[in-house]
């Protein structure tokens, strides 16, 4: 874990409530991909973890939505200002995993921290398909980056405003994708009924309600087959056949 200062570079809302902030540092800070940073907001107590969408040497780009008054404040920020982050912090996918053909399975907010991983499948030289599904067309982000990096990308929509109405499941059966590992990330009952649904082994990135973000409270622990684990320390990236459902 790291502490760093970054500097708001854009904080720009690309679907309802739904904001990309990209913020920038000269310490060459670079993550993996299913890892999460602890962001400081002036006048909030508590972090705030968010997942990561993309990194480079000194950039992140984060992608989160308005829920309380401590995001509200920080989509009120302007290029320029300065945060305070930990990063570094827990467990990410693992890219090796994968053969030669992944899938890539998200819903809403959780389709971020799989573009980075997206990314990196496809610079090892291996066939990416992407599933995203939404509640509608007005909610759909980052489809079009998706799309720069993947073999196929499918979307589906609750209301059927675009793609294949119904679920991300629903998708999967139209389009019967070939693969040998997959990554999903998004509601947890997405993420059930996904890796319930997918005979092939894969892994899925967790999210709970955390306090320190660091492994020392233990407010975000889950059942798993090993016992009790920490989504923010031992996750939030498990593989599953470790989740207890």
């Amino acid at each position: 874990m790291e502490k760093g200062l970054f500097t708001v570079a854009l904080n720009k809302e690309i679907a309802p409530g739904v904001f990309r902030l990209e913020i920038e540092s000269e310490d060459p800070a670079f993550l993996i991909h299913g890892e999460f940073v602890n962001l400081g907001i002036d006048g909030f107590y508590l972090r705030r973890p968010l997942s990561v969408c993309d990194s480079e040497p000194g950039r992140i780009t984060l992608v989160y939505k308005v829920v309380g008054q401590g995001t509200r404040a920080l989509s009120a920020l302007e290029p320029g200002a300065v945060l305070s982050l930990l990063t570094g912090l827990g467990r990410g996918f693992d890219p090796t995993a994968c053969t030669a053909s992944a899938l890539l399975v998200g819903g809403g907010l959780g389709t971020p921290p799989l573009y980075a991983l997206a990314k990196e499948l496809k610079a090892d030289g291996k066939k990416v398909t992407a599933v995203l599904g939404f509640n509608g067309v007005e909610d759909m982000i980052l489809v079009d980056d998706f799309r720069q990096v993947c073999d196929e990308v499918v979307v589906s929509t609750v209301d059927g405003s675009y793609g294949i109405k119904g679920f991300v499941t629903d998708a999967i059966d139209a389009l019967k994708p070939s693969f040998d590992y997959f990554y999903t990330c998004g509601p947890m009952i997405m993420m059930k009924v996904v890796c319930g649904k997918l005979e092939t082994s894969g892994e899925a990135s967790l999210e709970e309600r955390m306090g320190c973000g660091a492994g020392f409270c233990y407010c975000c622990s889950i059942q798993t087959v090993n016992g009790p684990r920490r989504v923010c320390k031992d996750g939030p990236v498990f593989k599953k056949e470790e989740i207890i459902w």
